[in-house]
């Protein structure tokens, strides 16, 4: 975009750089500017809104989990799907997802919410929208960052193979037609969500996501985070 650089990681700017030129994604970029102009808040931070993509370049990406769109409350959104910084309460939802961890693979419960090593070692933290206004879920989704991580999960499909995409809840289950599952594993579950009454527990993901990994001759997740 030549008015507006975006701040992302090379292999990745690389095969979405005509998303970015999309009148939907220019439309985007401008109406995040001007909520922030009017005294709106927005997170995550500007410098962090690409976090995923720039943990991951996209040789390195093995294992997709997709969350709706970022923390509402302050001190929480870092650009990583259900992930909080160090020092902020883990969120309900993550900490159904640490249980789950520990009934499948074992380890102990983290005493923190951040998942930065997952990303180290490539799990791609995908929220559908990037961006949300400060109390107000959703209220991005609809404004292009829909249509870009849709863009986001074909071009994985078709750029990689053997790549696991944990869909959780019926929200990420609702884009398991971008996916080539010729090609990749796809699992669902519930939402970790406590709303969800229990039913993401039992799933094993964790281990069927090893397996597969380890089938396709590829390094496993260390899912334990210390």
């Amino acid at each position: 975009m030549s008015a507006t650089p975006i701040k992302i990681e090379e292999s990745w700017k690389t095969v979405l750089a005509a998303e970015f030129e999309q009148p939907y994604f220019q439309a985007l970029v401008q109406f995040i500017k001007q909520e922030k102009a009017t005294g709106k808040t927005v997170y995550p931070p500007g410098g962090l809104i690409f976090n995923a993509f720039n943990t991951i370049p996209l040789a390195n990406l093995k294992v997709v989990i997709l969350g709706q769109d970022p923390y509402i409350k302050p001190n929480q959104a870092m650009g990583l799907s259900f992930s909080v910084p160090k020092g902020i309460r883990i969120p309900p939802s993550l900490k159904n997802i640490y249980k789950e961890i520990q009934q499948d693979v074992g380890g102990t419960i983290p005493t923190h919410g951040d998942l930065t090593a997952w990303a180290e070692q490539g799990i791609f933290l995908l929220n559908a929208a990037l961006t949300v206004e400060a109390g107000k879920s959703g209220s991005h989704l609809k404004k292009g960052w829909g249509q870009f991580t849709d863009a986001v999960i074909r071009t994985i499909s078709a750029q990689k193979t053997g790549v696991v995409f944990l869909l959780w809840g019926n929200f990420a289950k609702n884009k398991r037609g971008l996916i080539d599952e010729s090609k990749h594993l796809v699992l669902d579950a519930a939402h970790p969500s406590p709303l969800a009454g229990g039913a993401f527990f039992g799933n094993k993901h964790f281990s069927q996501t090893n397996a597969y990994l380890q089938e396709q001759g590829k390094e496993v997740i260390d899912w334990q985070i210390v």
